[in-house]
């Protein structure tokens, strides 16, 4: 029997296919067992090529969501769920922690905790691994979470094969990671130098961090270009076509000279490493590029872990001041409506506003909006800045850091919405361009426009104290330009590191009876912020040298301050007569009088016949100041107030000091606080004792207890 077949075939010289007849001879059973072998064959193939394309697929989908999202580190791969709903992946971010995002656990477990090993598999050989918390609790419940765990006892990743969530009272494994062998952990990375072209710019090699921290070491630049900064970009050289890295401490002014330093700079908002080609010393107003870096590809460092929060504004003309602090605007007819939005805390405020000299940014003579949150709601107050001091009155006038309703003006910014949200405080308001206030400046647009800017700390009357951060070069601002312009990023924030303050000063030789008493810088947040935790107006006072010591008196001697805070009443910077109450917060002149009754004062004032305050210990000025063209924004660079100290210049007048005499008795409190009369926050605390025997005693049974201990520890470690 003959079976045929029709298959089409193509005919050339016409439009069209003729079905032709094509005899098939019927297979017979050896040869359709081999074309069945054959099918069966293909089959797997197919299946083989659609399981590799899916892996392909779904290797490319988590390689992609790698570069698509965020950098978290080296993917090691999904946790493997056997019970209790344990999912999540799995990254790890150095040689010593895993970072695991959208972890999901029911928290049913009897005994479970994360637990790792040496061993092939998961198993009662192991040890615990702390949880996101450094603690080795029992694990509770967990909804899609993302956290970091750290080996204990500096245990390395190398060291072990694989991650488990791990109950040890039935020794279950609920789900586990596997580490690949020959495994790198990501790891710092170690660059190259700065090449050497011009203004004295040179680094050992610079360290790379982890994916947007970059460390140089010996970076050297003399401070001689125009318009000079740290720049990135991508390309085989750097070019004009880049944008500005922020210094060390967050600003995007010109940097300043740099002499063998080591300084960890951050890339900006989400950039990462792997965005960039070259880090540059770049001068913007030449075009010229003074020396710079290469960043090598494919680079195996841990990821950043800073906290990246995208900045929000509903203004089409943005203008980053400072990695913390941004201003957005829009000019409206004759009104314009600014947004200031800025990474502080919740006692913190911002400041903008137009400068007080029309060829420079200069904050005297600035008329400034002074924008915070309080528990309530937000604030935009108008302010005239006539000295670099807290306001206070000078001959029957306010001079200083004034509100310009206290001088005599109007309030002349408008409150639109104010919110803080992710640590960001956003306050939009708005002004008219040329205000009816003669103590405003007028906002121009047919030309650019100098500002200043500053944000710090706000004091107990929340007015705004010495500013914290503010800019040392001129800032200018279009504010009419004919397309928008936007140079704002994201908000990026680190786990904050407390800062290491300088040696709390006490004076409690017995023989001392004479204090001298005079001006100087308060040093930082090392300084006088550090140490008494308030807020600071930039001078301090210095005791027989040293910054505003605690000072240990017995009552019934008496003892002499001899003063040299300043006696020209006309000086809203250098008028500060000392002195002593139960206030530790000082400034007792500017108070209120309900404020003043509830102060106990005990040296230093008189009372008129109406009452009024006077002070009787003002005495000539004696000041120490830093160097000429010093930037007190380094303050925090000593690591000791001895060598900060050191760096000052003593200016004293020839004139003799006004004295203060105290006799403290039996009536004063046994904490009292030196200050000035005038200005608030510039001292501290004065101990009054009954018997020097007793603190002598105190400071040897601290001693001996501190030995004891010692011992004791020694022979623990002995056995």
């Amino acid at each position: 029997m003959t079976l045929t077949r029709h298959e089409g075939v193509l005919c050339h010289c016409c439009d069209c296919a003729v079905a032709v007849a094509v005899p098939v001879s019927a297979p017979t059973g050896r040869k359709l067992a081999a074309l069945q072998s054959r099918r069966r064959l293909r089959q797997q193939l197919l299946l083989a090529l659609v399981a590799l394309f899916l892996f392909g697929f779904n290797t490319v989908t988590a390689e992609g969501e790698d570069e698509d999202g965020p950098y978290r580190g080296k993917y090691l791969g999904k946790l493997n769920s056997y019970h209790h709903q344990v999912s999540g992946d799995v990254y790890a971010v150095n040689e010593y922690t895993f970072l695991i995002v959208g972890f999901n656990y029911d928290g049913n477990g009897a005994d479970t905790f994360f637990w790792s090993g040496a061993s092939n598999r998961p198993g009662p050989q192991g040890f615990i691994v702390p949880d996101e918390y450094g603690k080795t609790n029992i694990l509770d419940r967990y909804h899609n979470k993302d956290f970091t765990l750290t080996l204990p006892d500096r245990k390395k990743m190398t060291e072990i094969k694989w991650l488990a969530v791990y109950d040890l009272n039935n020794q279950n494994n609920f789900g586990d990671v596997y580490i690949p062998e020959e495994f790198e952990p990501p790891r710092t990375q170690v660059g190259g130098t700065f090449s050497k072209r011009n203004h004295n710019v040179s680094s050992s090699t610079i360290e790379i961090l982890d994916s947007k921290t970059i460390r140089i070491k010996d970076f050297t630049y003399d401070g001689r270009g125009k318009r000079t900064f740290f720049w990135t970009g991508v390309g085989a050289q750097p070019s004009s076509r880049g944008s500005k890295i922020p210094d060390e401490r967050g600003y995007l002014d010109p940097i300043r000279t740099y002499n063998k330093e080591t300084i960890v700079l951050e890339l900006p908002g989400d950039k990462t490493i792997f965005d960039i080609d070259w880090i540059s010393i770049y001068d913007v107003a030449d075009n010229e590029n003074y020396g710079h870096v290469l960043i090598p590809d494919g680079l195996n460092v841990p990821p950043s872990l800073v906290k990246i929060t995208p900045y929000e504004f509903s203004l089409p003309n943005c203008r980053q001041l400072h990695k913390d602090l941004q201003v957005s605007w829009e000019v409206f007819g004759p009104q314009i409506t600014f947004q200031l939005s800025g990474q502080v805390a919740k006692t913190d405020y911002m400041s903008f506003g137009i400068s007080g000299s029309d060829t420079a940014s200069q904050m005297i003579g600035a008329d400034v909006v002074v924008a915070y949150i309080d528990d309530i709601r937000g604030y935009t107050v108008d302010y005239n800045i006539t000295s670099l001091a807290p306001c206070v009155q000078v001959l029957g006038q306010n001079k200083g850091v004034c509100r310009d309703d206290v001088v005599g003006g109007l309030d002349s910014f408008q409150l639109n919405t104010y919110a803080r949200k992710d640590g960001i405080n956003t306050i939009s308001f708005r002004r008219t361009l040329k205000s009816s206030d003669d103590g405003d400046k007028e906002i121009f647009l047919d030309r650019s426009n100098y500002v200043v800017w500053a944000f710090g700390q706000l004091d107990s009357n929340n007015e705004p104290a010495f500013h914290t951060y503010y800019p040392k070069s001129d800032i200018i601002i279009d504010f009419n330009t004919t397309e928008p312009v936007n140079d704002c990023f994201s908000f990026t924030k680190r786990a904050e590191t407390p800062v290491q303050i300088w040696e709390r000063a006490r004076i409690t030789d017995a023989t001392v009876r004479t204090f001298n008493a005079y001006l100087g810088p308060s040093g930082g947040l090392r300084g006088y912020q550090g140490i008494t935790g308030h807020v600071s107006s930039g001078l301090a006072w210095y005791i027989n040298g040293y910054m505003i010591p605690e000072l240990y008196l017995k009552r019934g001697l008496t003892y002499t301050f001899k003063v040299r805070g300043g006696n020209n009443p006309h000086s809203p910077e250098h008028y500060h007569p000392l002195v002593i109450t139960d206030d530790p917060q000082g400034g007792y002149d500017r108070l209120s009088d309900a404020k003043q009754s509830e102060i106990r004062v005990l040296a230093g004032v008189e009372f008129t016949r109406r009452g009024r305050p006077k002070p009787t210990a003002a005495g000539p000025l004696c000041l120490s100041r830093y160097p000429d063209h010093y930037d007190r924004r380094l303050d925090d660079n000593f690591p000791t107030f001895k060598k900060f100290n050191r760096s000052l210049i003593n200016i004293c007048s020839d004139e003799p000091p006004a004295l203060l005499e105290i006799t403290p008795n039996i009536t004063w409190p046994d904490t009292v606080y030196y200050n000035s009369f005038t200005h608030g926050n510039m001292g501290w605390k004065i101990h009054i004792v009954d018997s020097y025997t007793k603190l002598r005693n105190a400071g040897h049974s601290l001693v001996t207890a501190w030995l004891t201990t010692l011992t004791a520890l020694l022979m623990v470690l002995a056995l």
